[in-house]
């Protein structure tokens, strides 16, 4: 029987750091304790990385991969309520296997420059995509919204999106944050566009928010 290959030791490190840094918080795992957990020496880390932040902008490379697919999706074909509904999942997926980058984000942006101008791109990017959802709804008349109205809730939708976990953390600092902050998340962000609805779309959002609100 062929054996697979063994994963390279910069995969592991970067698998062993995103799970670290999503579990304790980026600023409270060091080097040390990345090679510790993996059962490697310092020095076998740092021929791969030669610091911590070359670690967090490696891992920023595959966030960054992931978040512009997905935001790219929706300007395929013309948006309806439901693929908004995916289409959010996908985002708050991706938001989640990378959470450390949105728990710690004011952190990590305040001393790394290199995130700080792609992140500032990628929150652009989700306005723009969540204005482009909003006029192609607009347009299928599943949503009643000015110009004005729609950049308003794309931006209110973007920070809602992007500071969501934090408020979670925040509000129960004690409390492990889980998968369902996915879903909590979703619908809060689409509850803003909630009242711009129309017809089977307004009818479609208050059914599919019955299984949010009894969870």
């Amino acid at each position: 029987m062929e054996r697979k290959p063994k994963r390279r030791t910069r995969e592991r490190i970067l698998e062993t750091a995103l799970e670290l840094f999503n579990e304790f918080g980026e600023p409270n795992v060091t080097t040390q304790l990345i090679s510790d957990e993996m059962g490697i020496s310092p020095g076998n880390l740092y021929y791969h990385f030669h610091n911590k932040d070359e670690i967090i902008e490696s891992l920023f490379a595959d966030f960054e991969r992931d978040i512009e697919d997905t935001l790219s999706a929706p300007a395929r074909r013309a948006p309806n309520v439901e693929d908004i509904w995916l289409f959010l999942h996908l985002i708050f997926e991706a938001i989640w296997k990378f959470r450390f980058l949105y728990r710690d984000i004011n952190e990590l942006l305040s001393r790394n420059r290199l995130l700080e101008t792609h992140f500032k791109r990628i929150v652009a990017r989700k306005v723009s995509t969540a204005s482009l959802i909003c006029k192609g709804l607009v347009a299928t008349g599943d949503m009643k919204a000015t110009p004005a109205e729609i950049q308003a809730l794309a931006t209110n939708m973007t920070v809602v999106a992007t500071y969501w976990l934090s408020f979670e953390f925040v509000s129960d600092p004690r409390k492990k944050i889980g998968g369902e902050s996915l879903a909590r998340g979703a619908f809060q962000v689409m509850a803003l566009a909630a009242p711009y609805l129309v017809g089977r779309s307004r009818k479609l959002f208050e059914e599919v928010s019955k299984n949010y609100l009894t969870a």
